[in-house]
């Protein structure tokens, strides 16, 4: 068997670093040091009402703090008890129950996510953010979803935003952002145990500890890993993907009586598919983020983010690649009077790529350096108290392929009682060009088969947005958002020879989202969602591409799920979800109805087991993929034990 060289090294330095911070912060403390405090108990933990949902925080819609409810786009929250309670394992698996976002699962590892459509393995318009870390890649403008991971008992929450966020996050926020964001250091104290396995998801564990360092100042640890078995051919035999990986990181957070608050945190992984007829697959890397804010009043702070990310992917007899990633950001909150509040920042980015390209296909040039210099602006002004708040802003990025770029926005929220919003939005987004689209070579010598578009342009999005949300009751809460888009300069293939990549196709889409959650007894809660997404895609004059016209196909039309949550008797607790997916006429995937479920025991406030299984109704469904070459997702069951102590 192959040795999974890229797992032992990240881990042994992740391992190393977890060990050693370890020793030290739990070491003797100096004089007038807090006290360890009890291990948290998950029973204190109580189940958030409806209306307490429904008023979450969200920063992920203005860079700065606000109520769910009362925020101008379409944005949903993925709570810690909702991974939890849905048995998921890893980031894609939580994202399954949001309205407007389509997951799909293509092997033992890789999946395909995006939001109102242009689904594929290289999709390329969701922007993705771990802790304010933004981990799309440049090669493709995409995620690796594989290399994403975090210790999810440690995720306070997921944000999720449906349409562009681009005047806040800036480019490839075309169509989404998804921001996973971390508890504080100060929320995890005492150790964690947690371990399972199952007929698919073979083994995994994890352990996490926390700490006190002194006044005001926490720290924690931890480590993970999995062991996860092949994907299926659709006659039911397997394909040889088992994969594998391995994580460990840190965090560090001080928080005195001041204004003042820094944070320090790092990941190291590792990991592995093997491969039937060559050598494995691997991925590994690194990253170390600090952040630093400056609170001046409670309408004003300055913020200061800055981290340092690594990666390598090895993909064998196609390409090997290293990447390196330093991103400095500069936030300013400021209020204006009484009615008005101006974010603005300042951004940078680098990144280093360099490749071992192969006869098969290549990247040239093979090493290149990308920066990108950024700058936004937003004006809260609120037009009538606790009413109508109208925000204006711009981001302005340049880059090293198309120059200057330009994405506005305008949202207008309306609150006529404190239980209803009724909000708005015009906006315009890009997606600037890959290394995919503009040095992209099939195969690696000339003749060339297949070449990147030296004249590639960023594909342009302009969006029209309409939402309602509201708690009809203490007992209902639902949400609903309507969209048009309008798309330029989409990605084509002109014929050659070479066949090209160029900008030569147009598009629009329009669809609804609506969700809705009900309190049914009080130990009974029920939701539920529903999407419909149409796209129209077509070559623009000059252009005579008759292949990418059919991705339109790659999205379903309709999606709808419902989800059920029960705490029974004798510490027990029932959570059953059901999921419809519409048919890909493009991938020629049928339609498919999945069941998930999850029994939970909790016989002491330290201890909770759990019966997880997943896709009931079927032993296996295709997700994505050609009937020719793809893979299928199998029924699965695993238990899990979790120990806080």
């Amino acid at each position: 068997m192959h040795v999974d060289r890229s797992t032992s090294e990240p881990l042994r330095l992740a391992y190393g670093l977890a060990l050693a911070l370890v020793l030290f912060l739990s070491g003797p403390r100096e004089a007038g040091a807090q006290e360890e405090p009890e291990s948290p108990d998950p029973t204190s933990l109580k189940k958030l009402s409806l209306e307490e949902l429904f008023n979450l925080e969200v920063t992920s819609v203005s860079s700065k703090a606000e109520r769910q409810s009362e925020a101008a786009a379409a944005v949903q929250i993925v709570t810690g008890e909702d991974i939890q309670k849905m048995g998921a394992l890893s980031i894609p698996e939580a994202l399954r129950y949001v309205p407007g976002v389509e997951v799909a699962r293509l092997d033992s590892r890789q999946y395909a996510i995006t939001a109102r459509g242009f689904n594929g393995t290289v999709a390329n318009k969701l922007l993705v953010l771990i802790d304010g870390r933004s981990v799309y890649t440049p090669l493709f403008s995409g995620v690796f979803w594989d290399a994403q991971d975090a210790f999810l008992e440690d995720v306070a929450q997921i944000e999720v935003i449906r349409g562009p966020g681009a005047t806040v996050w800036g480019a490839n926020a075309v169509n989404g952002v998804v921001n996973v964001i971390s508890k504080p250091a100060r929320e995890t104290r005492g150790f964690l145990v947690t371990g399972g396995g199952g007929n698919v998801e073979r083994g995994f564990g994890g352990v996490r500890y926390g700490g006190t360092i002194g006044p005001n100042a926490f720290f924690r640890v931890y480590g993970k890993t999995l062991d996860r078995d092949s994907s299926v051919r659709p006659n039911g035999q397997e394909t040889g993907d088992e994969f594998k990986m391995s994580q460990g990181g840190f965090r560090v957070d001080w928080a005195p009586p001041t204004a003042e608050a820094i944070t320090l945190q790092g990941d190291f992984y590792g990991g592995s598919a093997e491969q039937p007829t060559t050598d494995d697959q691997e991925t590994s890397g690194g990253n170390v983020l600090a952040r630093w804010t400056h609170r001046f009043s409670p309408r004003s702070d300055l913020q200061l983010i800055t981290y340092y990310d690594r990666t390598n992917r090895t993909i064998p007899n196609q390409f090997e690649e290293d990447l390196d990633t330093f991103d400095a950001s500069l936030r300013h909150r400021v209020g204006v009077g009484e009615r008005q509040e101006i974010v603005w920042g300042l951004g940078y980015r680098q990144t280093f790529d360099a490749i071992r390209n192969s006869p098969g296909l290549a990247f040239l040039p093979d090493r290149l350096k990308r920066e990108v210099f950024s700058g936004f602006v937003q004006d809260e002004i609120t037009l009538a108290k606790d009413r109508l708040v109208w925000t204006l802003g711009t981001k302005v990025d340049h880059n090293d392929y198309t120059g200057v770029e330009y994405q506005p926005s305008t949202r207008l929220s309306w609150t006529p009682t404190s239980k209803q919003t009724v909000w708005a939005s015009v906006s315009r987004a890009v997606r600037e060009p890959s290394r995919i689209d503009r040095d992209l070579y099939s195969p690696g010598t000339p003749p060339y088969f297949l070449a990147g578009g030296p004249n590639f342009e960023s594909e342009v999005l302009r969006a029209y947005e309409l939402g309602f949300r509201s708690q009809l009751s203490h007992a209902l809460t639902v949400s609903v958002a309507g969209f048009y888009d309008s798309y330029d300069k989409l990605r084509s293939i002109e014929a050659g020879p070479p066949f090209v990549l160029a900008n030569g196709l147009d598009g629009n889409s329009h669809g609804v989202e609506a969700s809705a959650s009900v309190q049914a007894r009080e130990w009974w809660r029920l939701s539920g969602g529903y999407t419909y997404l149409e796209l129209e895609l077509e070559a623009s004059p000059g252009s005579n591409d008759v292949t990418q016209v059919r991705q339109a196909g790659d999205s379903p039309r309709n999606q709808g799920f419902v989800r059920s949550s029960m705490a029974l008797p004798r510490d027990l607790s029932l959570d059953v979800g059901a999921r419809y997916v519409d048919v890909l006429p493009n991938q020629r995937v049928p339609s498919y109805v999945a069941c998930d479920a999850r029994l939970g025991w909790q016989p002491s406030k330290t201890v909770e087991v759990a019966v997880v299984g997943s896709n009931l109704f079927d032993p296996r469904h295709p997700e994505f993929g050609t009937p020719a070459s793809r893979k299928e997702v199998e029924r699965s069951f695993y238990g899990k034990v979790t120990c806080r102590f």
